[in-house]
């Protein structure tokens, strides 16, 4: 019995490990909570991490335009925020969600 309390106990944590890591790789709403308009790609990327995919990089009338993208899943829908840099200072950003049903949808088209 002693035996079994110990595997429950081991897989508590094991479970409590795989969870917590979830915000370690992706960044959650407290995260993005935290930008503020102004702030360096550096900054932003400290905070929200630098798994970002570089979705649009252009001149724009001699001022450099990125926006990246994160990839975030909550329940069973995905959705991503796309952040705007001009000139490395963070211009604007926002969220946009896909649907788990959406996904599965055009997966099949």
């Amino acid at each position: 019995m002693e035996r079994n309390y110990k595997i429950y106990i081991l897989y508590f944590f094991i479970i409590l490990t795989l969870s917590s890591c979830s915000s370690l790789i992706f960044p959650v709403a407290s995260d993005v909570n935290q930008l503020e308009l102004g702030m360096s790609k550096e900054q932003v990327t400290k905070i929200l991490g630098s798994t970002y995919i570089i979705a649009e990089k252009r001149m724009e009338d001699e001022n450099m335009i990125e926006v990246l993208s994160y990839k975030c899943f909550y329940m069973y829908d995905e959705f991503y925020f796309y952040l705007l840099f001009e000139n490395d200072k963070l211009e604007k950003w926002h969220r946009e969600l896909l649907p788990k049903n959406e996904t599965i949808i055009k997966k099949q088209m």
